[in-house]
């Protein structure tokens, strides 16, 4: 039951009633698992590319970059740094002063080797009067990594990845934000040599990504010869969540209702508010020196490729339809791009006339499309692609992550550990139709496909819920291709210690 004060809380947020409603169902019935047909491979799925044709896909792409398109970089970058030091945590806390676990050894050994090796030490010099090499000698471990992660130091337990000094270069150290605006200046300047970049970011961190732009963009668009359009947004407070209590009921702490982010699936709010015909979506952490930089270029290059060879397409069958002057050979023509490129297949299909058909055939073309990159797996935690079912009993790919997947059904445990790719997050998406106008990306996702989670407040036991993810259930009802990209192009960094790499340690020139 409502009381006058949640009301006060809703309006605040811009969340409805029927909202909460909504949700407090969901705790009540969950979600159900997704039906699945196979796990996507190169057999059927996944586009497997050669060098040949990655070429003329990227020719394609740059073609593309010469017309009068807009183009934008989408970049999630608000996620804490903290899990990345949760190992330093555990070491700070540890009842031993020395490196003892194979990771506190390996950070220390190697500390040098980290972007922000001088900044430490720097902190470490003007807090305790030594450098890092004499704290080390004098066993002072613990002081160091304090140093490192509070707020009397670098304060890097608590910033986001996207602000944290990732890479050396001769001339200094760039962080994953700056990496990001390089990449943009290397695949998605148009031809007037403007490059668009968006990041979401966290209210509280905003004024540091604003800061750090501010000081660094007049040189990389000297270095680049390009011109920044870099935007932010946050994470819309009527995306949040609200908490339910062990009987589903409203969770409240303090008297007030508990409201959590929606995860990354809330974004789709910030990427339906930008206008732009592409779009590149990337994870923040997800970045190399210039030094390896060239896998990463082509492959974006490649995706892009598809997709506006894709899209082309796509115009050209949905601009025959609309004139009703087609063939039963043209109908076919479509019926097979449909199952066979975009892997859509619709079981009634073929009992439709021509004319149901062609509503049916217009109604699947006329939406937005994803192009994906798939990496060989090599046992790294994530998503995958598969072929599932939809809510309209038609089958189509998606990415999946294990928590939609039943993993009490033998027949779907063995799809999901024998699936060959997963999901490094890296899409490329066109947003308009085929006449120019925008989509409204939030009519194409699939509500069934959020999650629950258990966690605690003030001790007490709560179920969380997370909407259907940014590139999971919130992109359900797009139009995909998965291409497969070489694992050179995910180089993710979960732990402090990933970036003792050799693909994060680089040498080349900065500015």
């Amino acid at each position: 039951m409502l009381t006058e004060k949640d009301f006060e809380q809703l309006k605040k947020r811009g969340i409805s009633e029927a909202q909460i409603e909504e949700q407090l169902n969901c705790f009540a019935t969950g979600f159900p698992f997704l039906e699945l047909q196979a796990a996507a491979s190169l057999e059927k799925g996944v586009l497997g590319v050669d060098i040949e044709a990655a070429t003329a896909f990227a020719a394609t792409w740059e073609q593309y970059l010469e017309g009068d398109n807009s183009i934008l970089k989408f970049v999630p970058a608000s996620g804490a740094a903290s899990r990345m030091f949760k190992n330093l945590f555990e070491f700070i806390d540890a009842d031993y002063n020395e490196p003892t676990t194979a990771f506190e050894k390996d950070f220390f050994a190697h500390i040098e080797y980290f972007a922000f090796y001088a900044d430490l030490n720097m902190a470490c010099q003007k807090s305790l009067g030594k450098d890092i090499k004499a704290l080390i000698e004098a066993g002072n471990y613990k002081s160091i990594v304090s140093l490192l992660l509070n707020s009397e130091g670098l304060n890097y337990g608590s910033l986001p990845k996207g602000l944290l000094k990732f890479h050396n270069y001769t001339d200094g150290a760039r962080t994953p934000m700056e990496e990001h605006l390089v990449e943009g200046a290397l695949y998605a300047a148009n031809k007037s040599g403007d490059v668009k970049v968006h990041f979401t970011v966290s209210p509280e961190h905003r004024a540091l990504f604003e800061a750090l732009l501010a000081k660094e963009k007049g040189d990389y668009e000297q270095k680049f010869d390009v011109k920044y359009d870099v935007s932010f947004s946050e994470q819309k407070a009527s995306t949040d969540t609200v908490a339910a209590d062990s009987e589903n009921q409203l969770f409240r702490d303090k008297g007030e209702l508990l409201f959590r982010p929606g995860g990354h699936g809330a974004l789709i709010e910030n990427l339906n508010d930008i206008d732009a015909d592409i779009i590149f979506v990337k994870n923040i952490d997800n970045v190399v020196p210039d030094n390896f930089k060239e896998a990463t270029i082509l492959y974006k290059k490649v995706l892009a490729g598809v997709l506006v060879s894709t899209q082309t397409k796509i115009h050209e069958y949905l601009n025959l339809l609309e004139s009703g002057k087609y063939s039963q050979d043209e109908l076919i023509d479509i019926v097979y791009f449909l199952q066979n490129e975009l892997c859509t297949k619709n079981p009634v299909m073929k009992e439709l006339e021509d004319s149901e058909l062609a509503l049916y055939l217009k109604h699947k073309l006329n939406r937005p499309i994803r192009v994906c990159g798939m990496v060989r797996n090599v046992g790294e935690p994530g998503g995958g692609p598969f072929i599932a079912k939809n809510s309209d009993g038609t089958w189509s790919l998606q990415i999946l992550e294990s928590s939609q997947i039943d993993m009490t059904d033998a027949a779907k445990v063995e799809m999901f550990k024998n699936s060959t790719h997963f999901n490094p997050v890296d899409l490329v998406c066109a947003v308009k139709d085929y006449k120019g106008n925008k989509f409204d990306l939030t009519q194409y996702v699939d509500k069934q496909t959020g999650f629950i989670s258990l966690k605690s407040k003030s001790g007490k036991e709560l179920k969380a819920l997370e909407l259907p993810g940014l590139w999971n259930g919130a992109m359900s009802d797009w139009n995909t291709i998965f291409v497969e990209v070489p694992i050179e192009t995910f180089n993710p960094v979960k732990t402090v210690n990933d970036l003792l790499r050799k693909e994060h340690q680089g040498t080349t020139s900065n500015h």
